[in-house]
């Protein structure tokens, strides 16, 4: 009777034990399985960040490539505005074509904003805001005053003050909207927009280029810019 109850006592411990076994592989069996769904998710988030991060990057060299050929074009611009007569020439782009009177226009007027024009060009941004500031309330209507705007809603972007840059450009267009540098000012609200995040503005100002100033370069740039916001 002892040894039945003995045996008996084995058999139960032997059956404990193998059952503890088999729920611990099974256990790590569910782990195992577990750790590999973590890892499939964790390759998956991996891809789409990857892929997300290659797009990102497609679209800053777009935009870096658009940036730099702006750059550009306003060295131009500017190295044209300091040679000798450029202020008449500016002049010229201003009035929309209508060659001004040189000998009645004012040489303080030219020397004003001449002088604007060289410290935008050396990057004194906060000291052409002050020049073209002046400049404006002296010759409120002068030939040079959309250019002047420009450039003053071009030095507060170059500054970060976004709202400033916005207002001054927005109210340059409202005021000389069939003046040539109207399209270029609003690619800057556009950008001012973006900046300021936002995105729905943005899309409606790139809108408005490409509609109201079809054919320029500007409305190319925009064109180019719009699926970027998508």
């Amino acid at each position: 009777m002892i040894f039945k109850s003995s045996l008996v006592r084995q058999i139960v411990v032997g059956v404990t034990l193998t059952g503890s076994v088999l729920l611990t592989q099974t256990a790590f069996a569910f782990a195992d399985d577990d750790a590999r769904r973590a890892i499939v998710d964790l390759r998956q988030q991996i891809k789409v960040l990857t892929e997300a991060n290659q797009r990102a990057r497609i679209q800053l060299a777009d935009q870096i490539e658009g940036l730099e050929q702006e750059v550009a074009r306003l060295r131009g611009e500017m190295e044209q505005l300091t040679r000798p007569g450029g202020a008449g020439n500016a002049a010229n782009a201003a009035g929309g074509g209508r060659a001004p009177d040189a000998r009645s226009q004012d040489p303080r007027e030219q020397s004003a904003f001449d002088q604007s024009m060289e410290t935008f060009r050396k990057g004194q941004y906060k000291e052409t805001i002050q020049n073209l500031t002046a400049f404006m309330t002296l010759y409120p209507d002068s030939a040079l005053a959309p250019t002047a705007q420009f450039y003053l809603g071009s030095s507060r972007y170059a500054l970060k003050d976004f709202k400033g840059a916005m207002g001054t450009l927005q109210a340059m267009v409202q005021k000389y909207p069939t003046q040539q540098r109207a399209p270029d000012a609003l690619l800057m609200v556009a950008a001012c927009q973006i900046e300021l995040n936002n995105r729905p503005g943005a899309k409606v100002t790139l809108q408005r280029i490409i509609k109201d100033y079809k054919g320029t370069p500007a409305a190319d740039t925009a064109a180019k810019r719009l699926p970027l916001l998508q």
